[in-house]
């Protein structure tokens, strides 16, 4: 495996993007969120589809400040448990997981240097995806009323891993 030193000033400047512009994240992903076909976040009102944005974003900011990812997965977790009891599909939870990750992947394009590009991408997919993957096993634990799923195990349908 190929190790490779994580450069402190893309880290630093992802970081301060996504303090620095999250008004605009979060408008930008609101928008994208009230045009996607998901009904629950169109019954709720933009106001509250904002906050929950602002919560995933934070935590992503923060999971990338300090490389901890414990914040993102347990709040995917209480997600999951959440959205679960108020009949959710799994599927528009992650959808809204993917709408942040477009958007701050955008905002790395406009703001940083290309060869900065796959360490803030590998940053913010990193974190964003702890969170889906964390709130897909719980969610799938609940529905499937099994406790003793740990992880999604996918390395048998991939070759190398």
């Amino acid at each position: 495996m190929i190790s490779r030193n994580l450069n402190s000033d893309c880290n630093t400047t992802l970081s301060n993007i996504l303090n620095n512009k999250s008004k605009e994240i979060i408008e930008e992903a609101n928008e994208a969120l009230a045009r996607a076909p998901l009904k629950h976040y169109k019954a709720s009102s933009a106001k509250k589809n904002r906050e929950r944005l602002t919560n995933l974003l934070s935590l992503t900011s923060e999971g990338i400040k300090s490389k901890n990812l414990v914040p993102m997965i347990e709040y995917a977790q209480q997600i999951a448990k959440e959205r679960y009891k108020d009949n959710f599909d799994l599927q528009e939870i992650q959808i809204v997981f993917n709408i942040l990750e477009e958007i701050v992947w955008k905002h790395i394009t406009d703001e940083m240097k290309s060869l900065d590009y796959p360490e803030a991408f590998g940053l913010a997919s990193t974190v964003l995806g702890a969170g889906k993957e964390a709130m897909a096993v719980e969610y799938v634990s609940l529905v499937s009323n099994r406790k003793d799923i740990k992880s999604l195990d996918l390395s048998e349908l991939f070759k190398g891993v």
